[in-house]
């Protein structure tokens, strides 16, 4: 058996142990390295691409080009114009390239300025790289990074909802979001001067600096003639709807209205003067006065029981029955949106036809009608059941989302108001 004798030991020990020191220092110092030149790292990226040693030239569709014009300006051949467009077509097809849309090319830095990717962008988020570095084309889709940030708008009408919101820096199309969510409790064509409203929102931004669109409301509330509406969002049954503070649901079994844009130009009434008959007659409808082609959407869930044209009278027209109570009709249209045939199932909101001015009619319009029970009622005065509410079991949930939703609302409000007041002593004391 060989042993050590004591000294020799020892030596061994400790020369041992001084390698092992020297290193472990060594793979510390190295470490230390890596992780130094991680945090140091300053390379440049464009499209997930590291672009050190590369250039980036940036341009925009024009009018009048395609896909195989761009390819020939950049100097590709017949057979890799064919190549590129078809690895490209199952992501983006070359028949959706837009005017104004950008696109890139990533080069070479040395006199050959060879082309090694070729970057179309969608839309603000999305793009498609072309790869032309390996010995076969290839082609794959990725998104910009975009991060959520919480915003907060208040406001006092004076002429219309979205001159109030472009005046306070808000984006135009939280107007259109807020006449969706508000759009059984309040007729936005009938917002008055004094109306006011403060709601929450998630914006999403690229790089926290580029705006690209509104994600979701995360609370609002409207004072439309001296009654206050509120909505909080709240998902059951794996759907996400607002409700008010009761946690009725906002969304009722009908839209106020068939059109988004539109003047009243003759309302219900049983002795209406006719412009063509030169006599008056029961009119039981409202009739909306648009432009031709103005999309008309159904107003609930239903299936169209009729589609026809009636030469002295409503035209082309369209009758959805929504249920054993309620039916609406669709009179003097242009024409029918595709698809739709009697029979057609149609959801709230669906576009079923366009404004006209077919049958007895004087000018473009709608005439709308809806019958309750087999009998003409007026669609402006009408009460529309509520969707279900938050279920009992819920209830608890959704009040602990109540109450956050509501102490962020107001947190945001208070130091809205503390920066305005703290930017108009400023302003005073320089004199502005």
């Amino acid at each position: 058996m060989f042993r050590l004798n004591d000294r020799s030991g020892f030596v061994l020990i400790f020369t041992f142990s001084l390698v092992v020191l020297l290193n472990s220092c060594g793979l510390k110092h190295q470490q230390d390295a890596d992780s130094n030149e991680e945090l140091t790292d300053t390379s440049v990226y464009k499209y997930g691409i590291c672009v050190d040693s590369l250039d980036v030239t940036n341009y925009n569709i024009e009018r009048g080009d395609l896909l195989s014009s761009i390819l020939s300006r950049m100097g590709f051949a017949g057979n890799d114009i064919e190549e590129i467009s078809q690895v490209m077509e199952p992501l983006y097809s070359a028949s959706k390239l837009q005017i104004g849309n950008p696109y890139a090319t990533i080069t070479t830095k040395d006199s050959t300025q060879a082309i090694q990717y070729l970057v179309f962008e969608k839309n603000k988020t999305d793009y498609v790289v072309i790869d032309l570095c390996k010995e076969s084309i290839t082609a794959y889709e990725s998104s910009k990074p975009v991060t959520l940030r919480r915003e907060y708008v208040e406001g006092t009408i004076t002429s219309s909802l979205w001159n109030t919101l472009v005046d306070a820096g808000a984006p135009f199309m939280l107007a259109l979001k807020l006449s969706d969510i508000f759009a059984w409790q309040i007729d936005f064509f009938d917002v008055k001067e004094g109306d006011s409203f403060r709601l929450m929102y998630d914006a999403a931004y690229i790089d926290d600096t580029t705006y690209v669109d509104i994600t979701s409301i995360e609370g609002a509330a409207f004072t439309h003639q001296g009654k206050k509406f509120r909505a909080i969002p709240f998902e059951q049954d794996s759907i996400r709807e607002y409700f008010d503070e009761e946690g009725n649901s906002l969304r009722k079994a009908f839209l106020k209205s068939p059109l988004d844009y539109y003047r009243i130009s003759s309302k219900f009434t049983n002795a209406r003067f006719h412009p063509i008959l030169k006599r008056y007659r029961a009119h039981h409808g409202i009739d909306y006065a648009a432009p031709t082609g103005t999309p008309v959407k159904s107003i609930g869930d239903g299936v169209v029981v009729e589609k026809a044209y009636q030469r002295n009278g409503a035209g082309n027209y369209l009758k959805v029955k929504h249920n054993a109570v309620y039916t609406t009709t669709y009179m003097h249209l242009s024409k029918f949106a595709k698809g739709i045939e009697k029979g057609s199932k149609v959801s709230q909101g669906d576009v079923i036809a366009y404004v006209g001015s077919t049958g007895l009619s004087t000018g473009p319009h709608l005439d709308f009608r809806v019958h309750k029970n087999n009998q003409p009622i007026n669609p402006l005065t009408m009460e529309a059941p509520p969707s279900l509410p938050v279920k009992p079991e819920l209830r608890d949930s959704f009040m602990v989302i109540y109450n956050r939703v509501w102490s962020e609302l107001d947190s945001l409000q208070y130091s809205r108001q503390l920066y305005v007041s703290e930017t108009d002593s400023i302003r005073q004391g320089q004199g502005v």
